[in-house]
């Protein structure tokens, strides 16, 4: 019969490690983090193979002392416990693991000096073993050299993936750390090339913008809500700013950065009726609350948090994402599509003298007439209508310009472009309007308003309540979302462990197939812990029949109807995106028609 004994250290250590160092970018998490930690304004990292064969962090922090060094690398040793308050805890780190476990798997060199010391000291860890140990010149703060991670262990070793994937891991672990600290300089190596150096000071905006994506700036609004102890701030893309991927939203939890299923599920409830469901929004979102509301100690590698009112918290993060594209929302992506622009045709020039200049005597044939039959030459066939086409632009007179018309941020109508855009001049530049994706936004949101939601949320009791059997975890989840899929129309209750009772749907959607609804929205609970998918059907719901009642593509519209819905335009929420994130207007600036005819 097995023993039960006490296991080795140094396979304790390396069983830790298994929970924190999963690759490069995991031991790079935790020395960045130690470098903030220790109050570090300058922070360099350089990698070798994307951190495979090394990765080296030096910061200007407080440095520690050769008794430290030692301490610090024995397990569950921290100097950010002062007590045993863990709820408390408002630094990155607490657990005292993670120099320990990297040390136990890989060559670990760290030499520190505090500022008050006049030289640093060394001490060098080989797969758990100490090696060297001894005085090291350095400036104040620390350097931890990270070599040859999992070399002794290849059973762990060959489970990394190429250098290309791990150094890509590193730089999102290093982009979502400096963009959480906009005050501390970095600097990011990989080999002989310098990828970005970040100045310290930099204002939240500007280090977002830089690291995302610059145009995100003036695609984006910024957010600034405080609700009770709780303050949400960042940069949010509009709708029409978005991408085929998720990987562009950078959530943080007291500058922790963090990947939690509810702040995602926020952020899509919050964008919900604004962008396509294979669509995702931009941002970066910092949440501030007391430590005692939140836990961060849920997963070995900190990444995952939980809050203490995880609904307070949704509500909050989705009331204050919409409040603040509500003062963005008539603004559509602001720069012109390069491709788009890049396809505009100039007129050709012409380097040799046009034929009138040219000698009479050119290219004239001297030679005897020959006698032949001539056949008659072609009439010009230029007004026919299978050589030149109507055109399918319309303009017609304005009606009187008034006075205040150049505050009109659409501009004025002037024409119509294949029966579907909408011409405009602003005082900026040239307005181009869908006219169709333009008039689906303003009848949706006049369908909001006139209550519409709750018409086709209103619940039709089914003849026979049907049964629907899922498994016990599914039906835990239906069963705590009750209440609030009921204020959707869909009325469900418990029957037995493991099946769920519906008794009525939601009016809109009253044919739908109640064993497939109910597993969807089961999924949808697992995935995002929130039932997004129901409310989702009936804003599709509303949005078809905006669609068919809005203006059609192809329509012709006099100047009074364009100007008309222009103006609308310019009063209705989120006008300046359709039902599924693409725009409805853009605008091409003078500067930009000048650039197309030479003039700038």
């Amino acid at each position: 019969m097995p023993q039960i004994r006490r296991l080795p250290e140094n396979l304790v250590n390396r069983i830790a490690a298994g929970e924190v160092v999963e690759r490069p970018s995991s031991a790079l998490k935790e020395l960045v983090e130690n470098a903030i930690d220790a109050g570090a304004m300058r922070i360099a990292v350089k990698l070798v193979e994307g951190g495979l064969n090394s990765l080296e962090v030096t910061d200007d922090g407080c440095g520690m002392t050769p008794d430290e060094m030692a301490l610090a690398l024995e397990r569950h040793a921290t100097s950010k416990l002062p007590d045993e308050a863990i709820e408390q805890v408002a630094t990155l780190g607490f657990r005292g693991e993670a120099l320990p476990s990297i040390a136990s798997v890989a060559r670990f060199a760290l030499e520190s000096r505090p500022h008050d010391a006049e030289q640093g000291w060394k001490r060098v860890v080989d797969h758990g073993e100490t090696v060297a140990e001894g005085p090291a010149a350095l400036p104040p703060g620390t350097r931890v050299r990270v070599e040859d991670l999992f070399g002794k262990i290849p059973a762990r070793r060959k489970f990394l993936r190429t250098p290309r994937s791990e150094y890509a891991a590193c730089k999102d672990v290093i982009l979502r750390l400096a963009m959480a600290r906009p005050d501390v300089a970095i600097t990011l190596d990989h080999g002989e090339r310098r990828i970005f150096g970040l100045q310290g000071g930099e204002g939240l905006a500007n280090r977002v913008a830089q690291l995302i994506a610059r145009e995100l700036k003036e695609n984006g609004v910024a957010i600034d809500m405080e609700r009770g102890a709780m303050r949400l701030t960042g940069i949010a893309g509009l709708p029409t700013y978005n991408r085929g991927v998720a990987d562009h939203q950078y959530l943080f939890v007291n500058g922790r950065p963090v990947k939690d299923r509810l702040l995602t599920g926020a952020v899509r409830g919050a964008y919900a009726d604004m962008l396509a469901r294979d669509r995702h929004a931009v941002l970066a979102l910092f949440l501030e609350l007391p430590c005692e509301d939140v836990d961060v100690n849920v997963h070995p590698a900190k990444t995952e948090v939980r809050f203490r009112d995880a609904q307070g918290v949704r509500g909050f993060i989705v009331s204050g994402l919409r409040q603040a594209l509500a003062t963005g929302d008539k603004r559509s992506a602001q720069t012109p599509d390069a491709g788009a622009m890049s396809r505009w045709q100039q007129e050709p020039l012409r380097e040799e003298p046009s034929p009138a200049l040219r000698s009479i005597f050119e290219g004239r044939d001297w030679s005897a007439p020959q006698q032949r039959v001539s056949e008659p030459s072609a009439a010009w066939r230029g007004a026919d209508a299978d050589v030149m086409a109507e055109p399918r632009g319309r303009a017609e007179e304005a009606a009187p310009v008034a006075d205040d018309a150049q505050d009109y941020p659409l501009g004025i109508a002037r024409g119509q472009v294949a029966n579907t855009y909408i011409v405009a001049e602003a005082k900026d530049g040239l307005v181009l309007v869908d006219q169709h994706a333009a008039h689906e936004r303003l009848v949706l949101e006049r369908l909001k308003a006139a209550g519409a939601e709750e018409a086709v949320a209103r619940s039709q009791a089914l003849l026979i309540p049907e049964v629907v059997e899922l498994d016990e975890t599914s039906c835990d989840r239906l069963e705590e979302a009750a209440p609030k899929l009921a204020e959707h129309g869909l009325a469900i209750e418990r029957f037995g462990p493991s099946a769920m009772l519906v008794r009525s749907l939601p009016h809109a959607i009253a044919r739908t197939d109640p064993e497939k609804l109910l597993r969807d929205i089961g999924d949808d609970l697992a995935l995002n812990g929130e039932a997004l998918l129901l409310g989702e059907k009936l804003d599709l719901v509303l949005a078809t029949m905006a669609c068919h009642g809005s203006v059609r593509a192809g329509r012709v519209l006099r100047v009074d109807e364009m100007n008309a819905l222009l103006r609308e335009m310019e009063r209705t929420p989120r006008s300046g995106q359709c039902n599924h994130g693409r725009p409805t207007w853009v605008k091409l600036s003078m500067e930009d028609v000048e650039k197309l005819f030479g003039r700038h």
